[in-house]
C-alpha cells in the first residue's frame, strides 16, 4: 500500500506566508474602515461623543496591531525560504507603508491616552450635573405635591370638623385619630399639626433624595475612574506595540535598503 507524499516545507511556507499577508491586510483595512466610520459624523464639542469614540477606537486597536504582526510575519517567512525581494526604493515596499502606519497609529494612541483623561473628566462632570439636576427636580416635584396635599387635607379636615356627625363617624371608622376632635374649635392648631406632619415628611424625603444623590455621584465617579484607567492603560499599551513595530521596522528596512 502506498501512502500519499508528505507536503514539503518549501511548499507549505509560501502558502503560509500568503495566508498571513492576506489576513494581515484584511485586518488592517477593516480596522481603518472602522475608524473612519466611527469618526463620521464628527461631533468634537460633545464630551459624550468624544468618550464613546475614544473608547471604541481603543477597544478595536488590537485588530490592526495583530494584522500588522501577521503581515510582517508573512514577509519574514518569505525571507526564510528565500522568496523575499528587497526593493531599492522603500516607497515601493508594502512593509514600509505598514511600518509608517504603525508609527502613526502609535502616535495616535498616545494622543488618545492623553485625550481620554480629559474626556473622562468632562463626561463625569456632565453626569454629575445630570444627577444634581434630577435630584433638584425630584425635590421640586415633591414640594409641589406636598403643598397640594397639605391644602387638600386642611380643606377636607376643616369641613369634617365642622360636622359633628361626620367627625364621629370618621373617628369610629378609624379614618382619623380620636384626639382629632380637639381641633374642632382650633383651626389654627389643626394647621400647625398638619404643617408639622408635612415638615416631617419633607425632612424624610430630603434625606432620602440626598442619600440617593450621594450614591449616584459615587457611582458616576467610580465608573469614570475605572473607564478612564482602563482605556488609558490600553491605549498606552497599543502605543508601545505600534511604536515598537513601526520604528524598529523602519530602521531595519532602511538598513536592508542600504545594504541592497
Amino acid at each position: 500500500m502506498t501512502s500519499e507524499p508528505a507536503i514539503s516545507a518549501p511548499v507549505v511556507s509560501p502558502l503560509a506566508a500568503i495566508a498571513l499577508k492576506v489576513v494581515g491586510i484584511v485586518a488592517i483595512l477593516s480596522a481603518l474602515l472602522d475608524y473612519v466610520i466611527l469618526l463620521i459624523p464628527a461631533n468634537v464639542a460633545d464630551a459624550q461623543w468624544q468618550l464613546a469614540t475614544v473608547t471604541q477606537m481603543v477597544e478595536r486597536g488590537i485588530v490592526p496591531l495583530v494584522g500588522t504582526a501577521l503581515l510582517l510575519t508573512g514577509y519574514w517567512i518569505d525571507g526564510r525560504v528565500g522568496r523575499a525581494i528587497v526593493k531599492k526604493t522603500l516607497t515601493k515596499d508594502l512593509r514600509f507603508w505598514v511600518c509608517v502606519l504603525a508609527s502613526v497609529l502609535g502616535l495616535a494612541y498616545l494622543l488618545l491616552a492623553l485625550l481620554n483623561l480629559n474626556t473622562v473628566r468632562l463626561s463625569s462632570q456632565l453626569a454629575l450635573e445630570q444627577v444634581d439636576r434630577e435630584a433638584t427636580e425630584a425635590a421640586t416635584q415633591f414640594e409641589q405635591r406636598l403643598a397640594a396635599e397639605l391644602g387638600q387635607q386642611q380643606s377636607q379636615l376643616g369641613a369634617l370638623l365642622q360636622d359633628e356627625d361626620l367627625l364621629s363617624q370618621a373617628i369610629q371608622t378609624g379614618q382619623i385619630p380620636q384626639d382629632f376632635s380637639q381641633y374642632q374649635d382650633d383651626p389654627e392648631g389643626l394647621s400647625q399639626f398638619l404643617q408639622q406632619q408635612a415638615d416631617q415628611a419633607r425632612e424624610q424625603i430630603q434625606t432620602e433624595i440626598g442619600t440617593r444623590r450621594t450614591e449616584a455621584e459615587r457611582r458616576v465617579r467610580a465608573e469614570a475612574w475605572k473607564s478612564g484607567i482602563r482605556i488609558s492603560i490600553t491605549s498606552l499599551l497599543l502605543t508601545v506595540g505600534f511604536g515598537t513595530i513601526g520604528w524598529i521596522g523602519l530602521k531595519r528596512l532602511l538598513a536592508l535598503t542600504r545594504a541592497a
